[in-house]
């Protein structure tokens, strides 16, 4: 299949397996945080939760688009995704897909609600770097630092949001309510007993809200990691979308083109030349490709090419849109970001993804879903805070995750669901009793687990990387 050798195929069968387990893990390592608050305010029964929170999950994934699966596979340079020697694909692959399946589990099974997130973005570091050691690297280029930096500002502020905003909305709760209203969602749910139905319905709603976008965000990154596999081992295939014509490529590079030709070089440096030297060159390479496509599709052999090609031009163009001593109008530079944007530009031959992927990715987050939740429930519902969780409190908590996760989905950036929903948790517990309403020991352990989830991750995957590629 795909013309591969037997080997080779079952390698490649090995590693789709390995990221259905990893979005499997996923899904049973954050179940916690949709169902916690609406199994301990007695909203929903576990078994009815956790069915519930697998399903909107998997609806989350099939409606999420790819903008932070894109995300996730432009980390890595593009050296990395074009290397023609297949088997240094599979040692990519594996190692970041078991560095991330070992701490996610590990994390799990201790009960620590660690971030998937961190797990797999570390994973893909360690791997750049590792891979910038290697002879075939350019200038030591390991990792797209510049999409890192924009992953790691999302990740790093997520648990900070969720705490501040969390207690924000308590307070809001606390006078914007009657005191009727107060009375009812500030208590403890009392034991087998169920909410007032008002209360309950807004509890199972921000469930449904959190699962949804968890699949909406983290689903994505299975989606990422998934085409990760397919574009480094059977590129032929799955380089592009052969869904749109080559031909409507002119169409964008002239655009382009005539921009670029705009710019003043006497006002550039030597590293803007170069960038729009390597824009021109890939560009002729890509109207020379689409010339020579037959039967409406780019040749099978030249796949890989165009999509270095398309990559190359919108890194340098966002390198030399961005600096100071280019002087492009604002409406040019819209009409750059038009023409490589992934709707109408030339990213809408890479971003993409087959829709079997999707649903596969979908039906093992769904499915992780609703098994092995208890573990990591258990610390959010009852280790965060010293008090019982109140009505207010896990719905506050909830509604923060969800709306900052839905808000950084559309906008292409993944963040950590485990940390927004935990932070915002500990957040209401102190908005409630103050700072020692908080469990010193969970936080510690949390805060461990946050800490220490990047390093272990990158040096796991460095690790693995350095030795799938010696043994392979």
């Amino acid at each position: 299949m795909f013309g591969l050798e037997t080997d080779i195929f079952i390698l490649l069968c090995i590693c789709i397996l390995c990221a259905c387990a990893f979005e499997f893990v996923n899904g049973f390592h954050d179940t916690a945080n949709a169902v916690a608050t609406v199994i301990y305010t007695n909203s929903l029964n576990p078994t009815t939760a956790v069915i519930w929170s697998g399903f909107c999950n998997f609806l989350g994934v099939i409606l999420g688009g790819i903008a932070v699966a894109m995300g996730i596979v432009n980390l890595l340079p593009v050296e990395l995704l074009i290397d023609q020697n297949v088997y240094h694909s599979i040692a990519m692959v594996l190692s970041l897909l078991l560095s991330a399946i070992i701490w996610n589990f590990g994390t799990w099974y201790f009960g620590l609600p660690s971030s998937s997130s961190h797990t797999l973005i570390g994973s893909i570091l360690g791997v750049g770097l590792a891979f910038s050691m290697m002879p075939e690297a350019t200038d030591g280029a390991g990792v797209n630092w510049s999409k890192a930096t924009e992953i790691f500002g999302s990740l790093l502020l997520s648990p900070l949001v969720g705490f501040s905003l969390a207690v924000t909305l308590m307070f809001v709760l606390r006078r914007a309510l009657s005191k009727e209203a107060r009375e009812q969602v500030f208590s403890e749910p009392k034991k087998n007993q169920k909410p007032p139905m008002w209360i309950r319905a807004i509890l199972i709603l921000t469930c449904t809200g959190v699962s949804f976008f968890h699949g909406n965000n983290d689903g994505q990154k299975g989606v990422g990691l998934v085409m990760l596999i397919l574009i480094g081992i059977v590129p032929t295939y799955f380089a592009l979308n052969t869904q749109f014509e080559p031909q409507s490529l002119k169409q964008n590079l002239t655009a382009i083109e005539q921009t670029i030709a705009k710019i003043d070089t006497t006002l550039l440096g030597i590293d803007e030349k170069k960038q729009i030297l390597a824009i021109r060159n890939s560009s002729k390479d890509l109207n020379t490709l689409a010339q020579h496509s037959t039967q409406g599709k780019i040749k099978q052999d030249e796949r890989l090419n165009a999509r270095r090609d398309i990559l190359l031009i919108n890194n340098n163009l966002k390198k030399l849109t961005s600096s100071g001593s280019v002087n492009l109008s604002d409406q040019d530079k819209a009409a750059i970001k038009e023409n490589t944007d992934d709707k109408k530009g030339l990213r809408r031959f890479t971003d993409y993804a087959p829709f079997w992927v999707v649903l596969m990715i979908s039906l093992s987050l769904g499915l992780g879903t609703m098994v092995g939740w208890k573990r990591i429930v258990v610390t959010v519902g009852e280790k965060i805070g010293k008090s019982h969780l109140t009505y207010a409190q896990g719905a506050s908590a909830e509604l923060v995750a969800a709306s900052t996760i839905g808000l950084a989905s559309g906008f292409g950036l993944p963040v950590s669901t485990t940390h927004m929903l935990s932070s915002g948790i500990a957040g209401t517990m102190v908005a409630s009793k103050g700072i020692k309403n908080l469990q010193a020991k969970t936080v510690r352990n949390i805060l461990l687990a946050w800490v220490l989830t990047l390093p272990v991750s990158i040096f796991l995957s460095f690790t693995l990387y350095v030795f799938f590629r010696w043994i392979l």
